[in-house]
């Protein structure tokens, strides 16, 4: 946990956000990658701690399942990074500071969870089904793809 939080403190000496994590081998201290918040850096909104630890981790170990890992990072999981948590089977996350600190200095999910809960018609943001075949036709194919490779 320290050396997630010394990227955080050094992130923020860069005028970078005050987040940071790494990625360990679960049962030990061997770090396969770690890093800070670049979002304002990098023009990425997606470009969070955890985000750019897992893009990290998946590039060194050559795979995108991190089953046998544990993130820690200086922060609770904002929507998106949980996200990614969960898409990369991150073994368990151990965390500093809680969403409410994060909303306490400016970084405030609370509207992305109450957007999540709402039915899709009543989103701030507008989304639209369009059916395609085509779209459609990529599917169908994945689903009977006998060389897919499964995540």
């Amino acid at each position: 946990m320290e050396c997630a939080a010394e990227i955080s403190v050094c992130n923020v000496e860069k005028t970078l956000g005050p987040f940071g994590s790494v990625l360990v081998k679960t049962g030990t201290s061997d770090i396969v990658a770690g890093e800070g918040n670049t979002v304002t850096r990098d023009n990425d909104p997606t470009a969070h701690s955890e985000m750019n630890t897992i893009r990290a981790a998946c590039r060194t170990l050559g795979t995108f399942d991190l089953t046998g890992y544990t993130l820690y990072t200086s922060c609770e999981c904002c929507p998106m990074c949980l996200s990614a948590v969960y898409w990369s089977h991150i073994d368990k996350v151990y965390y500093s500071n809680t969403q409410h600190d994060a909303a306490a200095i400016g970084f405030d999910d609370a509207f992305i969870y109450d957007e999540i809960a709402k039915p899709m018609e009543e989103r701030t943001t507008e989304f639209v089904h369009i059916p395609n075949k085509t779209a459609k036709k990529a599917f169908d194919m994945w689903k009977g793809a006998d060389d897919k490779v499964e995540y």
